[in-house]
């Protein structure tokens, strides 16, 4: 296992993977502390269908632009026959399945609560003694009272959609009273304006306010402002 973890942290994909593996399967698997720079770590949360992988492949793009190496961890719902993952969303990033430059890793919530994989902190914490220079995590897709990601990561990002309509008046806690940044995602959608701006008067209520940015991931419409509002919060 040694060979393997010193493949891993020199930035090998598939000793990484084998690693995570381990980990998965090991709780007594040792990797040791991260050192040198921090690696920050970048939660995606939001309701199902709210096209948080879509959104996440065009933000790999802008940090591949910028030459930066990326660590891609995608929560999926658990089958229930096996307790894998189901890969549905996965083939949104099969561009970057080979890139030198980016590692994705999907992983089964295995029924656990808030969206995320049960050893989703040992993981992080593995990938941060690798050469990263940015850990993306998206999580299931998970309703208001789920706010695990924000134990995890240095700035959540919670996407929502036009479809959302007035029930934003309703949310005065969870998720929405803790991210850090909000996604409008799918702009092009009818309503979408209306429902920008009751977001916007609703953040304007919480203690501390948020940035909100508008996109069309399909598009690539407000990834590269998204992507320099992430970064500002770093």
């Amino acid at each position: 296992m040694d060979s393997i973890l010193l493949h891993a942290q020199q930035g090998d994909k598939k000793s990484i993977a084998r690693m995570i593996s381990l980990i998965e399967n090991q709780s007594e698997v040792e990797f040791g502390a991260a050192t040198g720079k921090k690696i920050p770590v970048i939660g995606i949360t939001g309701p199902p269908g709210a096209g948080k992988s879509t959104l996440v492949d065009a933000l790999i793009g802008e940090y591949v632009k910028e030459n930066k190496h990326i660590a891609v961890l995608c929560v999926d719902p658990s089958s229930v026959l096996h307790q894998g993952a189901i890969l549905g969303d996965r083939i949104r990033m099969s561009r970057w399945f080979n890139h030198d430059h980016v590692f994705i890793r999907s992983l089964s919530s295995r029924g656990a609560m808030g969206g995320l994989h049960p050893s989703i902190d040992r993981i992080k914490n593995f990938l941060q003694t690798c050469p990263f220079d940015m850990i993306l995590i998206e999580t299931v897709g998970v309703g208001q009272s789920e706010i695990e990601i924000i134990r995890h990561a240095d700035t959540t990002v919670m996407v929502l959609v036009p479809e959302a309509g007035d029930e934003i008046q309703l949310m005065k806690s969870g998720v929405v009273e803790v991210a850090d940044l909000f996604v409008v995602n799918k702009m092009d959608r009818p309503g979408s304006n209306l429902f920008l701006s009751q977001l916007t008067n609703a953040v304007k209520s919480r203690k501390n306010s948020a940035p909100i940015c508008a996109t069309s991931a399909t598009k690539g419409e407000g990834i590269a402002v998204l992507k320099n509002t992430i970064d500002q919060l770093l």
